[in-house]
């Protein structure tokens, strides 16, 4: 019982915290999360496009395209993230010129989230009124036009919702790829709270995670109230 009290009051007491180390933890979460949540943004609704449009094409060529596409979505979606990490390792050495920091983590949390969020938008796309696109397409609308004046708008509030939901995951694999040397919140509760035993460096990690993910989720259901026209 003295030992838990002990623990708690160590834990709670912040002694061993150095604020500037934690600000700059922070610093490298946030810039982990934001550029790997913007392209994989832009990649995952290309990838949902393709999907959707594939899917609902008559034309021999797209089932292939189809094929293709939706085994490589469900490929790197399957693959554990750290253990992905790893695999691309000569990739990410060769592109970004590093393995360790930040920039070596960027890689991996986007190829490790872009075909998931590709998903949520296939299935946002999905649940388009079919009305709407035959309307489109009887008007002669083609098919970037379709895209750029039908599919995107009409599913935007489903678009940001499920990039809010890929965000909400993206921090939790910057808390996983700081394990392995990527820096940020994951890697200072880790080798510092952990490693160390100083639990209360671990608990201000876990908080500011905490927060950054609390602000992403209302941040994500604002605009996408914003955007929702029913």
């Amino acid at each position: 019982m003295n030992e838990m009290i002990k623990e708690l009051t160590t834990m709670f007491s912040f002694e061993n915290v150095k604020w500037d180390a934690v600000w700059e933890a922070t610093y490298e979460t946030l810039y982990m999360t934001v550029v790997a949540t913007a392209f994989t943004f832009i990649f995952g609704i290309i990838l949902g496009i393709i999907l959707f449009l594939a899917s609902k094409s008559e034309v021999k060529a797209s089932k292939p395209v189809y094929g293709v596409t939706a085994f490589l979505v469900n490929l790197f979606r399957a693959i554990p993230f750290i253990i992905l990490i790893i695999l691309l390792i000569p990739f990410t050495k060769v592109l970004m010129g590093t393995i360790m920091g930040p920039n070596g983590a960027i890689p991996a949390l986007i190829i490790g989230s872009a075909p998931f969020y590709a998903r949520l938008v296939e299935i946002g796309l999905k649940e388009i009124d079919k009305g709407v696109i035959e309307a489109a397409e009887s008007m002669g609308a083609g098919t970037w036009t379709i895209i750029w004046k039908v599919l995107l708008p009409e599913s935007m509030p489903a678009l940001i919702s499920g990039i809010t939901v890929t965000a909400i995951m993206l921090v939790g694999s910057t808390a996983i790829a700081g394990v392995i040397g990527a820096g940020g919140l994951g890697n200072l509760a880790y080798m510092v709270g952990f490693t160390r035993n100083q639990s209360d460096v671990t608990l201000v990690a876990t908080i500011v995670i905490l927060i950054i993910v609390f602000i992403i989720q209302i941040a994500g259901d604002f605009f996408s109230k914003a955007v929702d026209k029913r």
